[in-house]
This record gives structure tokens, sequence and C-alpha cells, in this order.
């Protein structure tokens, strides 16, 4: 399938080689190239890789902040516009979000990246979401994915087994609660993770039967209302009643819900794969594994959203231009991609990376390798607005302030509006 294409061609290669604050530019002081600031939103990741590049360059110190991925994208335009944003900063593929590649491309506050060795790597599945104008804009390292992260040993002790049927999924839950402890963590304070379980469901209540949605969306010829996420979001729905996930959701926050996946007091977590790094550093002592959420019952037809992760971009305003693209240089390098892959516990998006990847993510390989996969559905849509409706737009169903009729019919102006 052609939507199928932005993961499968990139990986299945990979894994037969190797098996998600800003802070002021440098400075005319800066300029030398002895400090650089960063700004990510890979928290606990991005710190090894921060002190191997320190270690492979001696003299050299990295200002690194970090933040959610909501406080990022509210202020990374503003620091660019206002020219206070980092030397280096987390950028996503695509078009979906205020941080993505499209959108901070296009007003020229990206570095063009074309000439670095490595973007001539990328298939071209990777290369439609990096590049803006046929160039090169975003360093992307490694690859995720969508799904139902589970607490062996919390799903042992409960006498449950995960469903791989969607008409296994609502008495799963129903009995999880009726133990006293909820199958997924909810943390949707944090208005990003509101997507994730939608997603999730979406994947294969829509793409099995058509998979050229996207396409049609974009020629005009669909539209959210009346397809078939409007199926998914009453699936979304039936697990809040079914009791699938904690009380007071909108209440928790996204590290809130890691801590009570964490410790058992959940089952586990609807997340992307770089969850499950989070979830060791709170409880070492616990493994995990990641399954798909299914929203069918044909096994068959159970797909999971997989495809690029965020990047890394360089302010084409920097002052530090050397010492920004010798960091970018070192994350898309082995021993970069290897640090963030192997302590994010994700794909690589390069061959030859030498990167394990987490025995947590074996489903996730064969779910990839079976081209069993559909991208982001954020990352080809035309601008930003359109997640923005719907990540407020989910907070407002989930407090009773708003349905998925007046939800979809926003999603579908925003994207009329176009870029």
């Amino acid at each position: 399938m052609k939507h199928r294409a932005l993961i499968a061609v990139t990986t299945s290669a990979l894994l037969l080689s190797a098996c998600a604050g800003g802070t002021k530019a440098a400075s005319d002081d800066d300029a030398g190239g002895t400090t650089l600031s960063v700004a990510s939103v890979d928290q606990g990741s991005i710190e090894p890789v921060v002190k191997a590049f320190e270690a492979a360059n001696p003299g050299v110190k990295v200002n690194l902040t970090t933040s959610s991925a909501d406080q990022y994208q509210q202020q990374i335009r503003t620091q660019l516009a206002s020219g206070t944003a980092p030397d280096v900063m987390s950028v996503w593929p695509g078009n979906g979000n205020p941080g993505a590649t499209y959108v901070l491309a296009k007003p020229g506050y990206l570095l063009d990246l074309s000439d670095q060795p490595w973007a001539g790597k990328y298939p071209e599945a990777l290369k439609k979401v990096t590049q803006y104008d046929g160039r090169t804009y975003n360093a992307v390292y490694g690859l995720n994915a969508i799904g139902a992260v589970y607490n062996v040993e919390a799903l042992e002790k409960s006498g449950l087994t995960a469903p791989g049927t969607w008409s296994q999924v609502l008495p799963f839950c129903e009995a999880a609660a009726a133990k006293g402890t909820p199958a997924y963590a909810l943390g949707i304070q944090d208005n990003w993770v509101t997507q994730l379980v939608l997603y999730s469901l979406v994947a294969s209540t829509l793409y099995p039967d058509d998979p050229e949605f996207d396409t049609r969306m974009a020629a005009g010829q669909a539209t959210f209302s009346g397809s078939a996420w409007e199926a998914a979001l009453q699936k979304y729905q039936q697990m809040d009643e079914a009791g699938c996930f904690q009380k007071n959701g909108l209440g928790t926050s996204y590290e809130a819900s890691q801590a009570l996946a964490a410790s058992g007091r959940t089952l586990g977590i609807v997340q992307g794969n770089w969850v499950v790094a989070l979830l060791k550093e709170k409880n070492p002592d616990a493994s995990f594994t990641f399954r798909p959420l299914p929203a069918v019952d044909s096994a068959d037809d159970v797909l999971i959203p997989a495809a690029a992760g965020a990047g890394y971009g360089v302010n084409a305003k920097t002052a530090n231009r050397e010492l920004a693209l010798k960091f970018i240089s070192f994350v898309m390098a082995p021993e970069g991609m290897k640090t963030f892959v192997e302590t994010q516990g994700g794909l690589p998006a390069l061959p030859d990376s030498g990167a394990k990847v987490d025995p947590a993510l074996e489903e996730v390989a064969t779910y990839i390798t079976g081209d069993r996969t559909v991208p982001f559905m954020d990352q080809l849509w035309p601008n930003p607005k359109v997640q923005q409706t719907m990540l407020s737009g989910l907070q407002e169903i989930f407090s009773g302030q708003s349905t998925g009729k007046e939800m979809f019919a926003a999603m579908d102006a925003d994207y009329a509006a176009g870029e």
C-alpha cells in the first residue's frame, strides 16, 4: 500500500542490518565554537548523546534545555522569530504541528542541511517528511510506533492476556478494572497525548478498507466527517466508558501516567515506543512489551501507526554554525544514532548504525517488516492547525464540552484552508 511506504521502505533494510525550552542562540562570543545551545523534547534520551558528544569534542560545552512537546511547540516559533532560539532544536517531520519541518523551513528559520553526507542516504519515504521544497532541513535519527505498552509483571499478576482483537479489548478493560488495576494509564492533561489512542484505533479502523484515504483527502475527495475516523473515536469513547483508563485522565499529566504504568498501578499505557525507556527509568526492575492496540476483529487487518520520529534542525541564524553542524553530524553518525536509539528504545533511521532493537519492541519490528503500518496521520496534513484543533477537541470531548461531530467538522474546515 502506498500509505505504508513511509516506513516499510526504510525499515526493512534497517532491521536486516541492525535487526519525541528554548535557550538563547549563541552570541558572537560563542562564534568560535566552544558552546552550543540545544533545545530538545527527547527527555531522558538526549542526555547521554550530549555527554558522548562533549567527550568526543574536548572543550565543548552543550547548554541543553529539555521540555514537554506542548511547551516546546508553543514557544519555538516565537523564539525563532525574535532571534532567541537555540543553535540546534527538535524538529518534527512533515507538517503536523508548530515545530514541524515544513512549518519552520518555509519562513526560513532552518538551515539547509542538504549538503550533509547523511542527507543523501535517506530513502524516498524519509525525504518526503524531512525536506521542504526539495531541500533537507531535518536530521531524523529514529523511527517510532504507537501502541499499547504493557508492564509484563503487572499483566502476569492480573492473570489477564493482552487483547489481540477489538472484541477482546472492552472485556479486558472491564476485567482489569474489576481487579482494581485499570488497563491503561491516560495522561491527557498534556493535550498531545490525546491523539495516541485515536491514532492507534484509526490505523485499523480506516486504512485496511481505505488505504488511499490520505490521498483522497489531499484531492478534496474525502473528509474526516463521515469517515472511519468517526468509528475510531466512538471506540475511544467506548474504552473510556468500559473503564479502560484510570479515573480523571484529564487531570493526569504525561509524567504521572508513566508512573502509573511503571509501578503496575495500571497494566500498561498507550504511547509511543519512546515511553519504554522512561518506564524502565522509573522502575528498573520491571519489564515491558509493546503490542498493537487492535480496533478490528481480523488479526490480519490490525495495523499500527509508525513513522519517522522527531529529529533535529539547525537555527538558520545561529552564530555557531560550525559546531551546530558538528552536533548534527554526531547525531546522524553510528555512535550518536546508536546511543539515541538504544537509550530511547526505537529503531534507527539509517542502516549500519549498529543499534540493537530493544527486546520490548520485537513486535514493532514484525509489523514494520510485514508492511502492516500506517504513517502518523498528521505528518502530511496541510497545516498544523488541523492537529491542534483535534487535540483541543479531544480534551473538550472528554470533559463533556464538545462532540466528535463538532471536532471533525472543525478539522475539515482547517484542512480545507490549506497551507
